[in-house]
C-alpha cells in the first residue's frame, strides 16, 4: 500500500552549501555492463583515486547492496526493476549531500537507468557503459556464473538466458578489455573534472562554488 498524506521537508542546509564544504559537487557515476565486465574493479579504482585526491566518494556494489537494503529481492525482471529503482533513490540522496556515488551494477534495462537519471539535475548522472564482450566476461567469469548459466542452473542470467540492454547514448565508454584498471579509472576521473563536477588537480585549491 502506498503511503499517504507525506509532505517533503527541505532542511536549512542546502546541497549547495554541502557542496562548498566538500569542494565537489554531488553527483552519480553509474557503472552498467554485462557480469565479468570489470565493473566493481573500476567502480574501487576510481573511488581511490578520488579519496587519494580529496575527494569525498563512495560505491555501492551489487552484490554487496543484495546482502542488506535489497536482500529480499531475487532476479526476476521485476525484481531487477526494482532493485535498480532503491539503488536510484540511495545514489540521488548520496549526491544531494555532496557526495560522488559509483554504483557498480548491471542494471540490464534502459529504462531503469533513464529512471535514476531522471532523480538528478542536469549533468551530475554519468553513466559509464563498461564494455567488455560477452566472449570475454565468460573467459573471466571469476564466479562460474555464465558456465552454470549456460548449464540450466542459473535462469534468468543477463547476457545468456535475459537480455541485457546496452546504453544508447553514455557519457562514457570504457573498453575494459583494451584499458587497464588504472588507465580505465583515470578516464573516469577526468571525465569529472571535465564537467567541473570535481576541480583539477592544478586548482584544487579553488573548490566549486
Amino acid at each position: 500500500m502506498t503511503a499517504r498524506n507525506l509532505t517533503f521537508h527541505h532542511g536549512l542546509v542546502s546541497a549547495a552549501d554541502r557542496e562548498a564544504l566538500l569542494g565537489q559537487r554531488g553527483c552519480v557515476l553509474w557503472l552498467t555492463g554485462l557480469s565479468g565486465s570489470g565493473k566493481s574493479t573500476i567502480a574501487r579504482a576510481v573511488e581511490k583515486r578520488l579519496i587519494e585526491g580529496g575527494r569525498l566518494a563512495y560505491v555501492l556494489d551489487g552484490d554487496n547492496v543484495r546482502h542488506g537494503l535489497n536482500a529480499d529481492l531475487g532476479f526476476s525482471d521485476a525484481d531487477r526493476v526494482e532493485n535498480i529503482r532503491r539503488i536510484g533513490e540511495v545514489t540521488a540522496l548520496f549526491a544531494d549531500a555532496g557526495l560522488i556515488a559509483i554504483t557498480a551494477f548491471i542494471s540490464p534495462f534502459r529504462a531503469d537507468r533513464d529512471q535514476a537519471r531522471a532523480l538528478l539535475p542536469g549533468g551530475r548522472f554519468i553513466e559509464v557503459f563498461i564494455d567488455a564482450p560477452i566472449e570475454v566476461c565468460e573467459e573471466r567469469d571469476p564466479k562460474g556464473l555464465y558456465r552454470k548459466a549456460r548449464e540450466g542452473k542459473i535462469s534468468e542470467f543477463t547476457g545468456i538466458n535475459s537480455p541485457y540492454e546496452p546504453p544508447e547514448a553514455a557519457e562514457l565508454v570504457i573498453p575494459s578489455g583494451e584499458l587497464s584498471v588504472d588507465d580505465a579509472a583515470a578516464k573516469v576521473v577526468q571525465l569529472l573534472e571535465a564537467r567541473a563536477l570535481i576541480p583539477p588537480r592544478s586548482t584544487e585549491e579553488n573548490p566549486p562554488r
